[in-house]
């Protein structure tokens, strides 16, 4: 009898790492472990030298209580074998962002596109009066005023080294930037006949110093570029509609998006077409990686640390990709017009993991938090939604905002996530620009949109965070610094803001 109770007071669980891969047999836990417990017990099956922080899943609700507790409240048969899925958490931890820190003021027309550079000590900013400024964060003063576009400045994207920052306009061209000058490295480059829709470079730990980048265009070309040469030395073609969107992966292949339904993927010493991915039924409108956060930031982490070589820096970009991405292989998420998503392992298959289905309008955006562990969507039907990065499967839809929302940004440590829309709730006024119908020709040809008004949710509760509202106009630019401590949007008002916690 004895021996009876102790058993139905304990639980036969198997632990397992969030791609599935068990750690040992199975074991009988007490009802009364909770989190504090599975952490001790899992730092000690994988022999941890130094204890690491884990979050604890069961069917992608996040254990925060003793697993009898859970059991009870969710009505969970044991009669099987309970899964916990263990999943490393960030050992360090990003304060939400509350408050406006700064407005600067500067360009002379919206601001289109900001983004941080890799180190998180520089910031650059695209705007409709044609120049680039790259911005000093201690002082939060301008550094330098790029110019030489003829046109809106639609997209940047700085090197993961941080040596470089390339802009792409309406107008076509590209211009590669000296982020220590302010002054253009040569000439335009030309060769786009409409205007440049992304750009995305070679990973650090493929090549270092970074040299190779690719941009893709309205004109449904795609071309690689190399910046010592400065020229292109690759182009993409086989799209018979704009490309929307390109990603440059970490094994070394291209992604890019296009208004013809498809994704494909381009090898890069040739350029010859590997492989092809359908499904969707309308335009693939946005393509995130599951390493992501680590090709953009190379060899940096939260840290800020810097490195004396280039060697040095393709050797930890490397470390840090490994980590990221895993024993598995790495994962693509697509969204669309036709209100799906598709989650993909390119190099094993050309159909999809999985489709994820939920949205009631058009997917403008698509992101993986840092970690991996996470996609957020963002689109027309007003919510944003999240899915586990390893199965696709739906975990919580996010609800606040009353307008679509556009864009969405993950916070370093993975646990925050931004979203910005535009929502009537603030400011009643037409979807129209300043800049001849801006607004829906940015989201539609990705320079995404926000909103006078942003909000942070944290993804352990599932819960609105902080709202953050500030802005005079429609916000067309938001990004999260590496380090995690600031947010910079700029819009419709001319100015940017810095948020901090």
């Amino acid at each position: 009898m004895e021996v009876e109770r102790e058993l139905s007071n304990r639980v036969m669980c198997r632990l397992a790492d969030p791609e599935g891969t068990p750690l040992g047999a199975p074991i009988f836990l007490p009802e009364s472990a909770g989190p504090k417990e599975l952490q001790q017990l899992v730092n000690k099956l994988l022999n941890n030298e130094e204890k690491l922080p884990y979050a604890f899943y069961i069917s992608d609700h996040e254990l925060q209580v003793q697993l009898g507790s859970y059991l009870q409240k969710k009505k969970v048969s044991v009669e099987k074998v309970l899964t916990i899925v263990y999943q490393p958490q960030a050992v360090f931890r990003i304060r939400p962002v509350t408050r406006c820190s700064s407005t600067i003021a500067g360009h002379n027309e919206a601001v289109l596109s900001v983004s941080f550079s890799p180190d998180g000590r520089q910031l650059a900013s695209g705007s409709g009066d044609t120049t680039v400024r790259l911005w000093d964060l201690n002082t939060q003063t301008p550094l330098f005023t790029c110019k030489g576009h003829k046109n809106w400045v639609l997209c940047i994207a700085w090197a993961p080294d941080g040596k470089h920052l390339v802009s792409g306009s309406k107008a076509g061209e590209i211009l590669c930037w000296n982020p220590e000058t302010g002054e253009p490295s040569g000439n335009p480059l030309i060769g786009h006949k409409k205007w440049i829709t992304g750009i995305s470079w070679e990973p650090l730990h493929l090549s270092a110093p970074c040299r190779r980048f690719v941009s893709a265009s309205k004109d449904g070309d795609a071309r690689i570029w190399d910046v010592s040469l400065k020229k292109c030395v690759i182009s993409l073609t086989g799209h018979t509609l704009a490309i929307t969107c390109v990603k440059w992966g970490g094994d070394g292949v291209i992604y890019t998006g296009s208004q013809d339904c498809t994704i494909k993927m381009w090898e890069t010493s040739q350029g010859k077409l590997i492989r092809e991915l359908k499904g969707h039924g309308h335009w693939v409108n946005s393509l995130a990686l599951s390493t992501e956060y680590v090709l953009r930031t190379g060899a940096f982490d939260h840290t800020g640390k810097l490195y004396s070589s280039p060697e040095e820096m393709k050797k930890i970009a490397l470390e840090r990709y490994n980590k990221t991405k895993g024993s598995g292989p790495e994962r693509l998420v697509s969204g669309s017009d036709d209100f799906t998503m598709f989650l993909w392992e390119p190099a094993v298959s050309k159909h999809p993991k999985t489709r994820m289905t939920g949205h009631q309008q058009l997917v403008n955006h698509v992101y993986f938090s840092p970690d991996g562990q996470w996609i957020a969507s963002a689109s027309f039907d007003k919510s944003v939604k999240l899915w586990n990065g390893i199965t696709g499967k739906f975990v919580a839809a996010f609800r606040g905002h009353v307008g679509s929302v556009y864009q969405i940004s993950w916070s370093a440590d993975s646990r925050l996530l931004l979203s910005g829309s535009k929502d009537s709730t603030l400011k009643a006024r037409g979807n129209t620009s300043v800049i001849s119908n801006g607004a829906d020709f940015l989201v539609r040809y990705k320079c995404p949109l926000m909103s006078d008004f942003g909000q942070v949710w944290d993804i352990r509760t599932q819960k609105l965070k902080q709202d953050l509202p500030g802005h005079a106009d429609e916000v067309f630019a938001v990004d999260w610094s590496p380090d995690g401590e600031k947010v910079a949007s700029g819009g419709k008002d001319k100015v940017l803001k810095l948020w901090i916690g």
